[in-house]
């Protein structure tokens, strides 16, 4: 039940942002436009999600962990060409407290961004974004 949710739920996610994904500007300055992505994981039987942006080497993440803490996560990425491994601490209400998160994110095409991580709070996570 909850793998199927979860495949459900990155499908739509995908497909949404395949709807949204923005089209080539060459005025744009690169590494200046947010890069937003969302995540899909899970932690002791919990599903958890979470969205989150990119801008400057530096990521927020806000996401909803195991019983229905919320929290955000600060990140600070690894400015490497193809690759971007990322930690970060957070915080997380229901009595979760501090996060800890690392994880890494890739870029396989110009415009489209996919990554694995782990938090704490909220698991074994993949995510899904897009490069503007």
């Amino acid at each position: 039940m909850k793998i199927a949710f979860i495949g459900k739920t990155l499908a739509a996610s995908l497909g949404l942002l395949a709807l949204f994904a923005p089209q080539r500007a060459d005025a744009q300055i690169p590494n200046i436009v947010p890069e937003p992505w969302v995540s899909v994981g899970a932690k002791d039987g919990d599903v958890t999600y979470a969205v989150g942006a990119k801008f400057l080497n530096y990521g927020a993440e806000l996401g909803v962990g195991e019983d229905g803490a919320v929290g955000v996560d600060v990140l600070q990425f690894l400015p490497l060409p193809a690759v971007s491994p990322y930690v970060g601490v957070g915080y997380y209400t229901e009595g979760k407290g501090v996060s800890l998160s690392g994880g890494v994110q890739i870029n396989p095409t110009k415009n489209l961004m996919v990554g694995a991580g782990y938090n704490t709070r909220r698991g074994i996570n993949g995510q899904l974004g897009i490069k503007f």
